[in-house]
């Protein structure tokens, strides 16, 4: 058992700080995703809805996968500031941002194409499949700005500048409330208007972070910087750990992508209820995912320290505090699902029916906030072949539950597949941290 003493949580003001500030910077991505869905949902016809919730499952991949980019970034660099790497620290953005920008203009090249691709794999009637393809087309053209912006939010927080990152966020997801009220409701361009509010609101963000940014770097060491930023092996190096978390957010997101799809096989209610059900599990998760950031970042920079002894200590307060999240937003569901559902649809038949479903986000939120802070630990240690393993370890028991789901028609089993998902995961990360926290002491 972990003893708590005063030295070894001597973190705790500086962890509710920063965890305050990613929390609410973190709210604002899925809040925003709510207000689309409130729009969208009190239209007349719930086709659109369930066109933009079928056409998620592309941006899933496109854009939650991608989020390796923000977090790699952030354990690159808060290690280099416990290092005291000046130099270290620009080459974090800099190596970062040639590789959202190579990744931003191949999805542009190839949007017909992943498109097309898309589309075919998914499930949904013509009507849902054509709002889904206008929601596509229109966000899509904003991919440079949102894989830029992970990058800069990424270093910002490992710099723990998350002040400014909260500026940006409130900024960023308050424009695109606003640019959905002019696109769907005023302008009436329905799921469409909806992809280019989003698409508009990140350029904004995209500006106000580039003017930060240029405030906050030293002119010497961006020189210096930009003279090593094309060495091969420490690029490479940066490539493989991106490639591991990438791994990890592809693993994830395609088990919610699957878990989406498979309801759509089961009809265009059940589509929906289980969407919105997923946007509250997603505002928890993004939620929890502050704590999960600011957990990165001071086992990064703990790590570049050389202060190994806070470490464990850190992570079992994370995990309580994520876990109190978790539970929270789970029970407000139970306790008042027609209230809360009914703020994002007003089809009765809907948040009626969904009040059936809602204590699964019980087990699954609680697993997910665990599971998180042990990714955190994880990626702020850069040991990301851990994280890459645990994620496709825990693919193993999600297939076969899946499938089964699929074959009977199950409801219980497709939310069994999700939950399962989480515990293995849980178990798989879990095994490793003492053994990899021995091997940091003794190193």
């Amino acid at each position: 058992m972990i003893a708590l003493n005063r030295e070894q949580i001597s973190f705790l003001p500086r962890f509710y700080r920063l965890s305050a500030i990613a929390i609410l910077s973190n709210m604002m991505v899925p809040l925003a995703g709510l207000c689309d869905t409130a729009f969208l949902g009190h239209l007349e016809d719930i086709q659109p809805l369930a066109g933009v919730i079928l056409a998620s499952i592309l941006f899933d991949y496109l854009y939650r996968v991608l989020k390796f980019l923000r977090n790699s970034t952030n354990a690159m660099t808060a290690q280099a500031v416990g290092e005291a790497d000046e130099p270290g620290i620009i080459l974090a953005i800099l190596r970062s941002s040639m590789i959202a920008l190579a990744i931003a203009l191949t999805i542009l090249v190839l949007q017909y194409p992943i498109q097309k691709l898309g589309f075919w794999l998914l499930s949904g009637t013509p009507i849902i499949e054509t709002e889904g393809i206008a929601y596509f087309s229109a966000r899509v053209y904003g991919a440079p700005a949102v894989l830029l912006n992970f990058v800069v939010l990424g270093w910002l927080l490992g710099k723990e500048k998350n002040g400014v990152v909260l500026l940006i966020s409130l900024l960023a997801n308050g424009s695109n409330a606003w640019f959905d009220y002019l696109t769907v409701y005023r302008w009436g361009w329905g799921s469409a208007g909806a992809g280019w509010a989003t698409a508009w609101s990140q350029y904004l963000a995209l500006l106000v972070g580039a003017i930060a940014i240029i405030g906050a770097i030293d002119r010497a060491s961006l020189r210096l910087a930009l003279q090593q930023a094309w060495d091969l092996p420490a690029l490479k190096a940066a490539i493989s750990l991106k490639f591991d978390i990438l791994v990890r957010f592809l693993a994830l997101i395609t088990a919610y992508s699957l878990f989406t799809n498979c309801s759509a096989t089961l009809g265009t209610d059940l589509l929906a209820e289980n969407g919105l059900l997923l946007q509250i599990a997603l505002l928890s998760q993004f939620t929890i995912q502050g704590i999960g950031m600011t957990t990165q970042t001071l086992i990064g920079n703990f790590k570049g320290q050389k202060a190994f002894n806070p470490m464990l200590p850190l992570l079992v307060v994370a995990i309580i505090n994520a876990l109190a999240i978790a539970l929270c937003f789970a029970g407000s569901t139970l306790l008042f699902p027609e209230t809360i559902f009914g703020w994002l649809t007003n089809h009765g038949e809907i948040s009626q029916e969904i009040s059936h479903y809602t204590v699964w986000l019980l087990p699954l939120l609680s697993f997910t906030a665990i599971a998180f802070m042990l990714e955190g630990y994880f990626i702020g240690l850069k040991e990301s072949a851990i994280l890459r393993n645990s994620a496709l370890t825990a693919f193993t028991v999600f297939l076969p539950l899946l499938l089964g789901a699929w074959y009977f028609h199950s409801v219980s089993l497709l939310w069994s597949a999700l939950i399962a998902y989480m515990a293995m995961l849980i178990f798989a990360l879990a095994k490793e941290v003492l053994p990899t926290h021995q091997g940091l002491m003794q190193g």
